[in-house]
């Protein structure tokens, strides 16, 4: 079995062979490169925004964990959503998105609006309804997210409301 390649200046990192060139082999004993222009538009949706997955049960076969970019056009607001059972991490690339949440910490529910910049990052609990702006009338936001699960789970609501905490009786 010959070695994978190396390009100069590159230190120890090999070139593995494109997937088609490759023998068939489990998913999970090796690395995946997910290139930019191979992202995944076949994606849970929520209006107002574009989800391409980059790491899924689907793409690279991952068990517990879901990556990919998400992109919010100019001047526009996504449905009102949560994600499930899914912790979401999310990393600003591009752009300063709003992430919009109801808050019960006082005498009245408050929506409140996380205003981000490039590099950023945000992280949104199990369940917790919100939404993402792109207040910008020229700039696209693009985001990178995370979450706990291999696919990415959106459930799109009619509004928000406040979560209460499973505690609370």
């Amino acid at each position: 079995m010959s070695e994978p390649s190396t390009t100069p200046g590159e230190g120890f990192h090999p070139h593995l062979p494109d997937a088609e060139a490759q023998s068939v082999r489990p998913l999970s004993t090796r690395l995946h490169h997910i290139r930019a222009d191979a992202l995944d538009g076949d994606t849970a949706q929520t209006g107002g925004m574009r989800r391409f997955a980059a790491v899924s049960g689907t793409t690279v076969g991952s068990e517990k964990l879901w990556m990919g970019q998400t992109h919010v056009a100019p001047s526009t607001a996504s449905s009102d959503h949560h994600h499930g059972a899914s912790e979401t991490a999310i990393y600003v690339v591009s752009g300063h998105p709003e992430f919009v949440f109801l808050d019960d910490s006082g005498e009245e529910p408050e929506e409140l609006r996380l205003r981000t910049s490039p590099g950023d990052y945000v992280f949104v609990p199990p369940f917790v309804p919100h939404r993402e702006e792109n207040p910008d009338p020229a700039e696209e936001a693009v985001v990178v997210i995370a979450r706990s699960t291999q696919e990415a789970i959106v459930v799109n609501l009619p509004g928000l409301y406040v979560l209460k905490d499973a505690g609370e009786g």
